[in-house]
C-alpha cells in the first residue's frame, strides 16, 4: 500500500518540531505521513530552500554545556531520548566555541534522508489549508504558518492566535573579511564541542569613536516599514534586532553582542572597546554569520552600516538580513498536558507555534508531541517528563495552569525549574543539572515494559 496513504498520524509541518515528532512517531511503529508546502510550489519569506528541517534565523543550537546551562541540558536529554534532531546535529557540527552549531545544509540533508528513508514515514509535498476533521494530527507548521491554515487554527482555537516578529542575522563570504584588522578567539578561549583550539569566532574589534558612530548608525538607518495590522506586533526579547537594541541605550550593545569581556585583542593584548564576533555557518569555513545582528534594517542601509565595522569594510554578503512575522497560540488555555487541543483532542500542537522559543526547544516539544501521540495510540499512557527535568520545564511552560493573557515564547532556561531553596548560587546550576540527569533517569526507568 501506498505509504502516503497508509498512515496512523498525520504531521503538518517539516521544521524541526515536526520532523522530531515525525522520527519519534516511526521509530515507535506507528505511520506517518509528513506534510511540507515547501516543495510543492509553495515557499515562505524566511525560508531559502525545500528542505527539512531547513535552520532560518541562525546555524547555532546555543551552548551544549550539559552541567551549568539549561539548553545544554536539554540537548543532553534529547540525546537520551533518540532525537532525530540531535543525532544529525552531530556529522553537522562547526566549530563555534562552547555552542553546538551545525553546517545548515548538511544538517538539513540529513534529516531529510533519515525520513525519506524510514520505511513508517512518507514525505508527502503539500500544502494543507484546514485542520483534518478527524485523525489524530500534530501541527507543527511553525511561526510562518501559511494564512489559511493559520486562520483554521485560529477558528478552531475559538480565539485570536498572537504574534510577534522575528529577525534573521546576515551572513558574509569569508575570503571578503580583512583578517589584518580582525582575530580568531572564543570569549575566555573556551574549547566547544566543535572542536578548534578556543579560536572558533572572527572578532572585529572597535575603539569608543567607532562603536558611537556605528550605535548611531543603527539608530538612523532606513528601517523595514511595517504594513497597518503589523504595527503593534512586539518582538520576542531572545531575537531582538540590533537597532531596537541599540535604540535603548548607548551602552546596551556592549552589554549584549558587541561585550568585548573575554576577547583579548592581540594587538594591544587589551579588550576592545566592542567588539562585533562573526560565528562559521557552514562546514567549509566559506560563510560566517553576523553573531546576534538580526535586523530590520533595508538592505541598503545594512551594507553601507556594516561595512564601517574593522575588518568588514569590503565585506561580500551571502544574505542579509530580514524580518518576518511570527505566530504562536496561547497554548496554556487552549492545550491539555499532552499537548492537545482541548476543543479537537484529536489535534496536537508541536514547535514554535506553542509558545516555546529556539531550534531545540521547537524540537523537543516536538519530541514530546510524536511519544504522547504514539503512546495514545499504543494504549500505554504515557506520564509527563518530571518538572525538575528541561523537557519537563519547557512543557510546563507550553501547557502549564498559569493561562495569563500576556502569555510569551520563551527559551528554556532555570527559572522554568522548581527551586532549589537550600544550594548556595555558585552551586545552583550544577546542582539543577544534576537533579534534572536523576530525575529523567527515573522517568525513563518507569517507561520500561515491565
Amino acid at each position: 500500500m501506498d505509504k502516503a496513504t497508509d498512515h496512523q498520524v498525520h504531521v503538518i509541518g517539516g521544521g524541526l518540531a515536526g520532523t522530531e515528532a515525525a522520527w519519534q512517531l516511526a521509530q515507535a511503529g506507528i505511520k506517518v505521513r509528513l506534510s511540507e508546502m515547501r516543495g510543492a510550489g509553495d515557499m515562505t519569506p524566511a525560508h531559502q530552500t525545500d528542505g527539512l528541517a531547513e535552520l532560518v534565523c541562525s546555524n547555532s543550537f546555543r551552548s551544549d554545556d550539559a552541567d551549568k546551562n539549561a539548553v545544554g541540558l536539554l540537548h543532553q536529554e534529547m540525546r537520551r531520548l533518540g532525537s532525530l534532531i540531535m543525532t544529525q546535529a552531530e556529522p553537522a557540527k562547526v566549530p563555534a566555541g562552547s555552542a553546538l552549531a551545525v553546517d545548515r545544509d548538511v544538517f538539513s540533508q540529513g534529516v531529510t534522508r533519515a525520513l525519506a528513508e524510514h520505511p513508517n514515514v512518507a514525505v508527502v509535498r503539500e500544502r494543507v489549508d484546514t485542520l483534518p476533521t478527524s485523525g489524530m494530527t500534530i501541527i507543527a507548521t511553525g511561526p510562518l504558518t501559511a494564512p489559511a491554515l493559520a486562520a483554521s487554527i485560529g477558528q478552531a482555537a475559538g480565539m485570536d492566535h498572537l504574534a510577534f516578529f522575528d529577525a534573521i542575522a546576515p551572513v558574509l563570504h569569508y575570503d571578503s573579511i580583512d583578517m589584518d584588522k580582525c582575530w580568531m578567539a572564543n570569549r575566555w578561549d573556551k574549547i566547544g564541542p566543535g572542536g578548534g583550539e578556543g579560536k572558533d569566532y572572527i572578532n572585529c574589534p572597535m575603539n569608543r569613536e567607532q562603536y558611537q558612530a556605528f550605535v548611531q548608525g543603527l539608530i538612523d538607518g532606513e528601517k523595514t516599514e511595517f504594513k497597518e495590522w503589523e504595527t503593534n506586533t512586539p518582538y520576542f526579547e531572545g531575537c531582538m534586532p540590533i537597532e531596537v537594541m541599540a535604540s535603548r541605550g548607548p551602552e546596551t550593545l556592549r552589554h549584549g553582542p558587541m561585550k568585548p569581556m573575554g576577547l583579548d585583542d592581540p594587538r594591544t593584548g587589551r579588550w576592545p572597546y566592542a567588539v562585533v564576533q562573526l560565528r562559521q555557518d557552514n562546514a567549509s569555513g566559506t560563510l560566517w554569520n553576523m553573531v546576534g545582528f538580526q535586523t530590520k534594517l533595508k538592505h541598503g542601509a545594512q551594507v553601507e552600516l556594516f561595512r564601517t565595522i574593522p575588518g568588514l569594510e569590503k565585506a561580500e554578503f551571502a544574505r542579509l538580513g530580514g524580518l518576518h512575522r511570527n505566530t504562536f497560540i496561547q497554548s496554556p488555555k487552549l492545550l491539555d498536558p499532552t499537548l492537545r487541543l482541548k476543543s479537537a483532542p484529536h489535534i496536537r500542537f508541536a514547535g514554535q507555534m506553542t509558545g516555546c522559543e529556539g531550534y531545540v526547544e521547537s524540537a523537543a516539544i516536538g519530541l514530546l508531541a510524536g511519544r504522547f501521540a504514539a503512546a495514545e495510540l499504543l494504549g500505554q499512557p504515557l506520564p509527563a517528563p518530571p518538572p525538575e527535568t528541561a523537557l519537563g520545564a519547557l512543557l510546563g511552560h507550553v501547557t502549564g495552569n498559569e493561562a495569563t493573557a500576556d502569555y510569551q515564547p520563551m527559551n528554556v532556561n532555570f527559572g522554568l525549574f522548581p527551586p532549589l531553596e537550600d544550594v548556595k548560587k555558585k552551586q545552583r546550576k550544577e546542582a539543577m543539572t544534576s537533579r534534572a540527569r536523576a530525575a529523567l533517569g527515573q522517568w525513563l526507568g518507569e517507561l520500561q515494559p515491565a
